[in-house]
């Protein structure tokens, strides 16, 4: 019989299954959401294997069904993407408790994955800090490269900043570890020095 935790991360990644863009990763097709959220699992058990349930699932959910609010649904400035992005957290948190409670987990452990969603305190609250050097560090290793050839230099050092700003010593320390092209490792010198 599956535990609740294996149900749960079950139909997380039957809700991601849905996303009809796909994605290549090592000559194998994935629709994006769900290759997103394997990358954010096996990330945070490299980074932190003594990861607690509730972490591990907010690692996995962190992009539930993403594709659902469009970008351009929101006005396309800065003060249109923070609110595409809280308008994301929300539904995120939403669709994962609902789920959590159809396994039977209690509201004391829904309420902490929701708040890990939310990234609350994430400079006071370890858990919070642990998920956001996931994330950068998810960014970095496989979304950075193709991001790169879509925008300019400066704003990648600002976007580069930006991340870096977010993580904690231990997540930096991390990523300067990762394997850049000379063009992106450049740009990341650049942006933290």
């Amino acid at each position: 019989m599956s535990t609740k935790f294996e149900k749960a991360i079950q139909l997380i990644d039957n809700e991601n299954s849905k996303d009809v863009r796909k994605e290549s990763f090592d000559n194998k097709e994935y629709p994006k959401e769900l290759l997103y959220s394997l990358r954010m699992t096996s990330k945070l058990l490299e980074y932190l294997p003594s990861a607690s349930d509730e972490l591990k699932i907010a690692a996995r959910a962190q992009h539930i069904n993403r594709w659902i609010i469009a970008r351009n649904t929101y006005s396309m400035d800065r003060v249109g993407y923070l609110k595409w992005r809280e308008a994301l957290k929300k539904m995120h948190a939403d669709i994962t408790s609902s789920l959590l409670a159809k396994v039977g987990y209690d509201s004391d452990f829904i309420n902490r994955v929701v708040f890990l969603i939310n990234k609350k305190l994430i400079k006071k609250d370890a858990d919070s800090q642990v998920l956001e050097d996931v994330v950068c560090l998810v960014f970095l290793e496989y979304y950075f490269e193709a991001f790169s050839r879509k925008h300019d230099d400066t704003k990648l050092i600002d976007i580069v900043r930006k991340t870096w700003n977010k993580m904690s010593k231990k997540g930096q320390e991390s990523a300067l570890k990762l394997h850049f092209s000379d063009k992106s490792l450049m740009l990341i010198k650049q942006a933290i020095s």
